[in-house]
């Protein structure tokens, strides 16, 4: 569809109109070449919201060979501050896998595994032995699916969850229950943690951890069960029950952080306490536990040096519209300032125009006017915003922005892609693969679409993008180039998954008899995550261990603070937490920040994700939940 009224704004009605596949994409190419023969190929945005591991096509290739910086993910909105928990204290950013088949205490943290986790089946199918054989505890503001059955739900005020992941902390030392195996013990065999007293360093001997007793001394002396029993809501006798229970059944104890701890201006440290009874408790990597993720049989995104050209090696280099790495927004995804994602933030960049101007857009699974907090910017900035293509599956908000509308297959019935995943130590590699006809006239948005605009780019004389896709993307079985948008959708999931249906994949997995044995089982499934596959010097921190006292978070935080010429605690005051000094580096609690007096504002909103939504989009439609 192409829009025909030149207003853009709430409420506004764009005037759609039908127009061709070839018109829409001449119009998008025009634009896209417009902005490279002036030298503004930075200028151009690429927009994603959830995604099919088919991403790379659209979102890098496309974006980098073109000569822009700005390939922005949704990721920010999404989980960035729960990894953040896992990477500053085991050096993981990412999901982490959990081996509830063997637990016999789960914690279910901001999240509900039974409801919108990515892995709701695997979940279903173990959640009654679960049950059975571990206790199950939920911690969540909202009577949600999983509290419902658990054993334990600790209705927790919003936003203070440190309050009680640091409480527990407390309970697990002076009660002796932390591993012993994993994390140590003092040298004499008695145990100097009690509440309130400072624990000489050189008394305990670490193991695998590292800094635990500073983090006492720093921290937890004072995180009582009664001092956290009023900040959170909950009795001080759940407090110390659940934190005896976790302790007695280390370390087959998984704490599952969810975005629901974490999520939220002061989050990160939230993350690191919940994630750090893991530490404590030697689930991790560990029988029952939280684990890693197996090897998984897929190829990487082919090296693009060859396709850029000058204009993209420059461009492409270029501060991104978020502004990560600026003062206020570190984004230490990986340990490096601007290692993230800010994608909210985006809507100020554009409206500040700061560091330069977006004239020209593109967007695909996502709804960002109406999905980020702070919405109204959105809808200022896509006022402005001069031309705005929307790649979906259903009109929403962010449409009524749009000067083109190119409609998608859908992801789970018609389209080709893959996925990543793991759960219970396995990792699969799961094929999308088209079971019935589209009705309409769709394409695929992450793969023949930017084939497609390749095409018209090297019509107008631009053929790097259009050369990489017929290129790197051949058929690996017949070692053919794509010749059209559907071969190209085929060829380049065959691409990424060959390792699972040949020898590579067999190595370390599922043994599959080529593309179409694997088009009928559907999924390649790793070998077991092998336990403990990280003790002994091996996780990917400063130190090589876990640490409670995290020298990777104050190495990243320095390296920020040192870009922007100041220091640490600057930087701490800057991004509105609390912390000073030495207690930086430490899980630690921050109070929650939030506008406005609680007498005046006394309620806090919570969200959650519908069970319909299944990690898809969703727009304001009411009749939806009912």
């Amino acid at each position: 569809m192409k829009r025909t009224n030149p207003a853009k704004g709430r409420g506004v009605d764009p005037k759609f109109v039908p127009i061709t596949w070839n018109e829409a994409l001449n119009t998008i190419a025009d634009k896209m070449m417009e902005l490279r023969k002036s030298g503004e190929s930075e200028k151009y945005m690429l927009l994603r919201g959830r995604y099919s591991y088919m991403r790379d096509v659209i979102y890098d290739v496309m974006t980098k060979v073109y000569g822009s910086p700005n390939n922005i993910s949704h990721s920010s909105l999404c989980a960035e501050a729960e990894n953040f928990g896992a990477y500053y204290t085991e050096g993981m950013w990412g999901y982490r896998d959990y081996d509830v088949s063997n637990s016999k205490y789960v914690v279910m943290w901001g999240c509900d595994p039974l409801n919108s986790n990515r892995m709701v089946p695997a979940i279903i199918k173990r959640f009654g032995d679960m049950l059975d054989n571990a206790t199950v505890a939920v911690v969540d503001p909202r009577m949600q699916t999983t509290a419902t059955k658990a054993h334990e739900w600790l209705p927790i005020i919003p936003g203070q969850d440190g309050a009680l992941a640091t409480a527990f902390a407390h309970v697990i030392l002076t009660e002796g229950l932390w591993s012993k195996e994993f994390v140590g013990d003092f040298k004499d065999g008695k145990n100097l943690f009690k509440a309130g007293q400072i624990v000489d360093e050189a008394a305990f001997s670490e193991k695998e951890t590292h800094g635990l007793v500073k983090w006492w001394n720093l921290e937890l002396k004072d995180r009582t069960p009664e001092w956290a029993a009023p900040l959170t809501g909950i009795p001080k006798e759940q407090i110390i029950r659940v934190a005896k229970g976790m302790g007695k059944a280390a370390p087959n104890v998984a704490v599952w952080l969810g975005p629901g701890a974490a999520m939220q201006v002061r989050g990160g440290y939230s993350a690191m306490a919940v994630h750090a009874l893991n530490g404590l408790l030697g689930a991790v990597d560990n029988v029952g536990g939280t684990l890693g993720g197996a090897k998984q049989a897929a190829n990487s995104m082919p090296k693009l040096d060859k396709y850029l050209d000058e204009t993209a090696k420059k461009h492409g280099k270029m501060k991104k519209i978020d502004q990560r790495g600026a003062k206020a927004l570190p984004a230490l995804n990986g340990g490096k300032s601007g290692g993230g994602s800010i994608a909210n933030n985006v809507a100020t960049g554009m409206l500040e125009k700061n560091p330069y101007e977006i004239k020209m857009a593109i967007g695909y699974m996502n709804n960002f006017t109406f999905s980020c907090t702070g919405a109204q910017r959105w809808e200022k900035a896509m006022e402005q915003l001069p031309f705005f293509a929307h790649i979906t599956t259903n009109a929403s908000e962010m449409t009524q922005y749009a000067d083109i509308v190119l409609p998608a297959r859908i992801t789970m019935f018609e389209k080709w892609a893959y996925v990543k995943q793991k759960q219970n130590r396995y990792a699969h590699v799961a094929l999308i693969q088209p079971v019935v006809e589209p009705m309409w006239d769709v394409k695929h948005d992450e793969t023949e679409i930017p084939f497609l605009i390749a095409e018209k780019l090297k019509e107008r004389g631009f053929s790097n993008l259009y050369d990489c896709l017929v290129n790197e993307y051949k058929d690996p079985e017949t070692g053919l180039s794509p010749r059209t948008g559907q071969e190209f959708a085929l060829y380049s999931v065959k691409y990424y998954t060959h390792p699972a249906w040949s020898a590579a994949g067999a190595k370390i997995g599922d043994k599959i008899n080529g593309w179409d044995d694997y088009r009928q089982r559907g999924v390649w499934n790793s070998n077991p995550y092998e336990y403990k596959q990280r003790w002994g010097g091996k996780f990917k921190t400063v130190t090589k261990k876990f640490e409670f006292y995290s020298e990777t978070l104050k190495k990243a935080l320095k390296g920020h603070a040192e870009k922007h010429k100041t220091d640490t605690d600057d930087i701490l005051k800057t991004c509105n937490y609390t912390a000073k000094g030495e207690h930086a580096f430490v899980p630690h609690y921050e109070p929650p920040f939030r506008h406005g007096e609680v007498k005046e504002y006394p309620f806090a909103f919570i969200d959650y994700k519908s069970r319909l939504n299944r990690e898809g989009r969703s727009q304001n439609l009411p009749w939806y939940y009912e």
